[in-house]
């Protein structure tokens, strides 16, 4: 099993046993935690991330019927599935890839609430307009670069 989180404190390793407990239970392959449904600390997150979170969401319920609340980075998964998933990208675009491939490839995708807090230092993603937009764009285009892939 291997978690991804952030090092900029936002994502609290205490909460690793909430995301580990589905895929230890054998009830998923994949767990994200949602910072939505956890909670996030008051200027956790941006506005611009917060829509920008909704309108990904919003296209993985349209193309992949997938319920989820949050595309964050704090995550855990089954090793073997992230070797199977062929990831690409190695920029703003690996979370919502790794999501897209291991619900096109029929693995078992799960959210638990997770809180959020504020980040130690500025982000050069989140922390900018700039940033935010480019960090948009590659989300949505890898959200829909694989929904006409076979």
């Amino acid at each position: 099993v291997l978690v991804f989180l952030d090092g900029d404190r936002s994502d609290d390793p205490a909460e690793m046993p909430l995301l580990l407990a589905p895929l230890l239970e054998g009830r998923a392959d994949l767990v994200l935690g949602s910072r939505l449904s956890g909670g996030a600390e008051a200027g956790a997150l941006s506005l611009h991330q917060r829509l920008g979170n909704r309108v990904v969401t919003l296209l993985l319920r349209l193309l992949y019927g997938l319920r989820l609340t949050d595309i964050g980075p704090f995550r855990a998964i089954r090793a073997d599935v992230l070797r199977g998933l062929g990831m690409e990208q190695k920029t703003h675009g690996w979370p919502v890839e790794m999501i897209v491939k291991a619900a096109r490839q029929g693995y078992r995708v799960a959210e638990v609430p997770v809180r959020c807090r504020r980040r130690i230092g500025r982000s050069k993603v989140g922390g900018t307009l700039k940033g935010s937009l480019l960090a948009g764009y590659r989300l949505l285009a890898t959200t829909l670069r694989y929904a006409w892939r076979r």
